[in-house]
C-alpha cells in the first residue's frame, strides 16, 4: 500500500473507532433522557462505523498485525511504555488543574496497564501459547488477571461482581 493511502486507511480506522465508541456513549445518554428511538438510532450508526473501522483495519493488517510473538512483543513494550510514561504525565497534570476524576481514571489505567504490560511478559517468557484459560476484566478500572477473579479489584477496589469472563 502506497504511503498516503496507508495514512489515510490509518486515520479512518481511528476516526471510525472513536466514533463507535462516541456513539454508544450518546445511545446511553438517550435512553437515560428515556429517547429509546434516539438512543436505537445510535446505537445502530455505532454498529456501522464498527463495520467500518474493521475494514479499514483489515486494509492495515498486512502493515501492522505480524507474527505472535512480535505482536506479543510489541504489546509489551506498548503497554510498559504507557504504564510508566504517557499515564504519569496525564495523572501529573490532571492533578496539578484539580481534575479529581480524570486523575483517577487516569490512576486506574496507569496501574491496569502495568497488570497487563505483566501478562504479555508472561506470555513472552513462560510460553504459555498451548495452554487456553480464562481472563477476568475489571469492568471499572480495566485491571485483567488470569487467575481467579479477586474479591475485590487490586487497582480500583471494585468487587468481584464487577469482574466480566473472558473466554474460550
Amino acid at each position: 500500500m502506497k504511503e498516503q493511502t496507508k495514512k489515510n486507511a490509518y486515520d479512518a480506522f481511528i476516526g471510525e473507532a472513536k466514533a463507535y465508541f462516541r456513539l454508544l456513549a450518546f445511545a446511553e445518554r438517550a435512553e437515560e433522557e428515556e429517547v429509546p428511538q434516539i438512543a436505537l438510532l445510535f446505537r445502530a450508526i455505532a454498529e456501522a462505523e464498527r463495520v467500518h473501522a474493521t475494514r479499514h483495519m483489515n486494509l492495515l493488517k498486512e502493515i501492522i498485525v505480524k507474527d505472535t510473538d512480535t505482536n506479543l512483543m510489541k504489546s509489551f513494550k506498548k503497554e510498559q511504555s504507557i504504564s510508566q510514561n504517557e499515564y504519569p504525565e496525564f495523572l501529573r497534570i490532571a492533578e496539578e488543574e484539580g481534575e479529581k476524576a480524570a486523575a483517577l481514571a487516569f490512576s486506574h489505567a496507569r496501574d491496569a496497564e502495568g497488570y497487563h504490560a505483566k501478562l504479555y511478559e508472561k506470555a513472552i517468557y513462560d510460553v504459555i501459547k498451548d495452554k487456553v484459560s480464562e481472563y477476568h476484566v475489571c469492568q471499572v478500572c480495566g485491571y485483567v488477571t488470569d487467575k481467579k477473579a479477586p474479591d475485590a479489584c487490586p487497582v480500583c477496589g471494585a468487587p468481584k461482581e464487577k469482574f466480566k469472563t473472558v473466554s474460550p
